[in-house]
């Protein structure tokens, strides 16, 4: 009988195709810096260079590949250019891709430890590492009543902390009650978005989040807070959930964790601390003053995926107390039971996120921690903010730009003195001409320009040669 066809890609054509793809990225990441950093198609554009429908028959990889070039990469926004100062970095590298694709390769589902003992160990003993990398609470790490946990992004990571305070706040009623309009939660009014979706999506619903106002430098006031808290409990409401962050995305103010972790202790209110991107900086001891008063923590929250040369998506998420997270998100039907869970001797991470499904994260973080070492990783967050004063410097010799906040690490704001329609002017022209790419935010309700050095491969010459470009359209515009 004829051998029957399987449809697989058998292993030797694996090999064949796989040495392909990694030749196809090396030649990207060779050349990324040459390409324009923002896509310039269209709306509509890639999905009208596609086949209508399906192929009936499967077809060559080698096309499919060469699609990638040909269809794929004009819609791209090239985020692993070194020319790219736009929201945030989210950085890549040799490591990270290859434990990824590791990864992928195994396969695993990390759901429960009996699923793939060494996907939840590796986690465990990775993020206890980092507690001591960033030199972060000892009541974080698994050994004592806490542990941290990989998340996709901070976002899911900040929706666990409020579901967990949630919970506590109500004596662990509110899974099976509902919440009751009582709980409120409080976060800065430059706080990230995902807060307001989080207590959406937490039932306490919008109008129960408190947006605190900030000082000068857009950090959180304590003063304020306290108010706050003061008045909702005067009208019979339930303070359930403080979110402090280091390091804003509009402007990377920090708030003062200190003074809004004493005011949660005393009124009894988890504090979760939100340091998604600028969190990473820890690793170097210089810029740990960042962390004060992390002691006060119910929960911390940082994106290895941003800074730390980890691509997408690895998230942390630390707890001091896991009992609260695992109570608040634990539900075990008859078929996820089994000896490993019922000994009580392991982890299984489904109780601490959203969904049950869960990916080998942890296994491109073991490869980027081990590739750099601390040495290296401190190397490079150094650079940056290095490189980051330096164009702080240069603005504050031009007399036509001015800061727009204090830029503490590696994130700078600034403005065009001539107003919102030249800065819009300036931005979009910059980005029109595929040199460079930045975002804006809005400070004191102004247009301001936001400039965020992070990304792998950047140096000095391309922080030198983005404020010339910028040096020079403004000179055009005006």
């Amino acid at each position: 009988m004829p051998e029957e066809k399987t449809f697989h890609m058998t292993p030797d054509e694996f090999r064949r195709h796989g040495h392909a793809v990694v030749d196809w990225i090396a030649d990207y990441q060779t050349r990324v810096e040459t390409l324009p950093v923002l896509s310039r198609v269209k709306p509509g554009e890639i999905r009208a260079s596609l086949p209508g429908a399906a192929p009936a028959q499967g077809e060559p990889f080698d096309r499919i590949l060469a699609d990638v070039g040909k269809l794929i990469l004009p819609g791209i926004t090239h985020w692993q250019s070194p020319n790219f100062y736009a929201y945030f970095p989210c950085n890549a590298s040799g490591p990270a891709i290859l434990g990824d694709l590791l990864s992928s390769g195994l396969g695993v589902q990390g759901m429960l430890w009996a699923t793939s003992p060494a996907c939840t160990e590796l986690e465990t003993h990775v993020l206890d590492w980092l507690v001591t990398m960033l030199d972060l609470p000892r009541k974080f790490l698994s050994t004592e009543s806490g542990g941290g946990v990989v998340q996709d992004t901070a976002s899911s990571a900040s929706l666990c902390a409020l579901l967990a305070a949630r919970e506590r706040a109500t004596n662990f009623a509110s899974n099976q009650n509902g919440c009751g309009g009582k709980l409120v939660a409080y976060a800065s009014s430059q706080a990230h978005s995902s807060i307001e979706k989080g207590v959406q999506i937490a039932g306490l619903g919008r109008r129960n989040l408190r947006l605190i106002a900030v000082d000068g430098n857009f950090a959180m006031r304590p003063d304020a807070l306290a108010l706050e808290i003061e008045k909702d409990r005067r009208a019979g409401l339930i303070p359930c959930f403080v979110c402090a962050t280091v390091g804003t995305t509009s402007s990377n103010a920090i708030d003062p964790v200190p003074e809004i972790g004493r005011i949660c202790r005393e009124h009894k209110i988890w504090l979760h601390v939100d340091a998604a991107m600028s969190g990473t900086a820890a690793l170097c001891p210089e810029f740990r003053h960042i962390h004060e008063g992390i002691e006060f923590a119910d929960s911390y929250t940082f994106n290895p995926h941003k800074w730390m040369f980890t691509n997408f998506d690895c998230n942390c998420l630390y707890v001091a107390d896991r009992g609260s997270l695992i109570q608040t998100l634990s539900v075990l039907p008859e078929y996820l039971r089994n000896k490993a869970t019922e000994s009580g001797a392991v982890i299984d991470y489904r109780d601490w996120q959203i969904p049950l499904g869960r990916r080998f994260r942890s296994l491109k973080l073991w490869f980027v921690i081990r590739h750099y070492g601390i040495e290296g990783l401190q190397y490079h967050i150094r650079r940056h903010v290095e490189l980051a004063q330096q164009l702080v410097d240069w603005i504050r010799k031009d007399n036509r730009f001015e800061l727009a906040a204090p830029a503490p690490l590696n994130l700078v704001c600034f403005r065009h003195k001539g107003g919102d329609e030249v800065n819009q002017s300036l931005m979009d022209r910059l980005n029109r001409s595929g040199d460079i790419y930045l975002t804006h935010t809005r400070l004191n309700d102004r247009l301001t320009l936001r400039l965020c050095v992070g990304q792998a491969n950047t140096t000095a010459r391309h922080v030198k040669r983005a404020w010339q470009r910028i040096q020079s359209e403004a000179a055009t515009i005006l």
